[in-house]
């Protein structure tokens, strides 16, 4: 019962502080206000996360791994892999808002682009699927990978054009699944 109750807790404040963090940035975030929306006092923000930054990546942490989990990664499908980013994006908005906060801030947040940490193995399997002729021999992997982000992301907090939104009809979710689709498969010969 003590090991529920402390689960239960921990995803409380996990959910406080992704609304926290997604408003008001990690410096904007207040701890007190985030163990008063989780009902907690601040010390147990300390002792499951050391400090508010410790706070932030197991935020991020948490959300960039369901959208891993949700977003399966084939490189002979990249233009299946964008549409499956852009649904992520729509049904968890907050990732995108914790990484535009992390870099306005200066923060790392290893994430779904490409280059090191969890995209490593992604940018090895765009290698490869280059060499089979998959995928343009023409581009680094690396950029591969940064441009099917990129264009997944174009209707995220994250991108520069309208944000969808999980209430938009789905003839528009549709349209932009297929232009991404096109646009990738088009661009990189995938």
């Amino acid at each position: 019962m003590h090991v529920r109750d402390a689960e239960a807790t921990r995803r409380r404040l996990l959910a406080a502080a992704t609304a926290d963090f997604a408003a008001h940035g990690i410096a904007g975030a207040r701890v007190d206000r985030i163990a008063s929306a989780a009902g907690v006092n601040k010390a147990q923000i300390y002792a499951y996360f050391g400090d508010k930054l410790g706070l932030f990546h197991a935020v991020y942490r948490m959300h960039a791994d369901a959208v891993v989990d949700a977003t399966p990664f084939t490189p002979d499908d990249l233009p299946g892999y964008a549409a499956g980013l852009y649904d992520a994006a729509v049904a968890r908005p907050e990732l995108f808002r914790l990484v535009t906060w992390a870099r306005l801030e200066g923060v790392g947040a290893d994430g779904l682009a490409a280059g090191g940490g969890a995209g490593a193995w992604k940018v090895q399997a765009i290698a490869e699927a280059q060499r089979t002729g998959a995928v343009t021999a023409d581009l680094d992997p690396a950029d591969v990978l940064a441009l099917v982000t990129a264009m997944a992301l174009a209707w995220s907090a994250a991108g520069w054009s309208v944000v969808a939104g999980p209430g938009d009809p789905d003839r528009d979710h549709e349209r932009r699944r297929h232009a991404l689709r096109t646009a990738v498969s088009g661009a990189l010969g995938a």
